[in-house]
């Protein structure tokens, strides 16, 4: 089952999807654009039995705040500060990054400033819904 959350980051709501047990592998799902969390809905219910999915939109996203560009500076550095503190909120230790356009540089930033956190990343996805080519397994949660 799905679940619909939303926390406070720096003064901004941040929704995100949430499905599958705290007790497995952890993959966050990082979206592209002009897409949402929304993207990811049947990959999340296909993989939520094996994998703890989390799938966030950012400001200006989805169903997260939407401040101008007078309030926030829409830029790949402060979208991954946003994912950053949205990462420690929800208290994320270790995860894999499942990276999609914008995710990638959002991603590959949290990736760099936090290099512990980072089980590894999906490199390649099939159409059955089978990850593969990764290093996901029960000891990386």
């Amino acid at each position: 089952m799905t679940t619909y959350c939303t926390v406070s980051i720096n003064g901004l709501d941040i929704f995100y999807r949430e499905a599958g047990s705290r007790d497995h592998p952890t993959i966050l799902l990082l979206h592209g654009f002009p897409t949402s969390s929304h993207m990811f809905r049947n990959l999340i219910l296909a993989l939520a039995d094996q994998f703890h999915l989390i799938a966030p939109d950012y400001p200006g996203f989805g169903y997260s705040s939407m401040p101008t560009v007078d309030e926030f500076d829409y830029t790949f550095d402060r979208l991954a500060e946003v994912m950053a503190g949205f990462v420690d909120t929800i208290g994320l230790k270790r995860y894999s990054l499942y990276l999609m356009d914008y995710g990638a540089p959002i991603g590959y930033r949290l990736a760099t400033q936090y290099p512990e956190a980072i089980a590894d990343h999906i490199r390649r996805f099939l159409t059955t819904h089978v990850v593969e080519n990764t290093k996901l397994n029960s000891n990386n949660k």
